[in-house]
């Protein structure tokens, strides 16, 4: 176990603004098996495509009744589309919602930390499934000026063959 290794480690869990299962108290159903008997009655739609299906995963709560989480963070939908997008225009990471979502924690997180605490943030997630919804719509599919110049910049444009 991680804590047995790195003690002052916190485990932190975000979850949907408007579907805030964890947080709103209400134990998920489940069935002998461990399948939710019924959606969690905490849950509605929200924007965060990949984040919370209408219950609470078995793992999740085993982890949660086993005391492995520290905090649950939630995260709003204009916040997570918002990060996401700031990803990919600012620093040329590209996710989608549910990877706006946990940088946006992840970001909280980092405002009221001490200095010199390392923060994970794992964003295993790839925008291009979402290039037809409202998260990319206003990115163009070419390169604008500004574009250009920091993509001519880099050592991958100076290592391309000139034409």
């Amino acid at each position: 176990m991680l804590s047995k290794e790195r003690p002052e480690t916190k485990v932190v869990l975000a979850e949907p603004a408007d579907a805030a299962m964890v947080t709103s108290g209400a134990k998920q159903d489940r069935n002998a098996d461990g399948t939710p008997v019924a959606r969690h009655s905490a849950w509605k739609p929200h924007p965060i495509q990949g984040w919370s299906p209408d219950f609470i995963p078995k793992l999740t709560g085993d982890a949660l009744d086993a005391g492995y989480v520290d905090r649950v963070i939630t995260v709003a939908g204009p916040d997570a589309m918002r990060a996401s997008h700031e990803l990919a225009t600012k620093e040329g990471i590209f996710v989608g919602t549910s990877g706006g979502a946990s940088f946006t924690a992840a970001l909280q997180i980092a405002k009221e930390a001490e200095k010199g605490t390392t923060i994970l943030c794992m964003l295993p997630d790839t925008g291009e499934r979402y290039l037809s919804t409202p998260l990319f719509a206003d990115i163009l599919p070419d390169m604008n000026d500004e574009e250009r110049a920091i993509f001519e910049s880099t050592s991958m444009f100076a290592s391309l063959p000139k034409t």
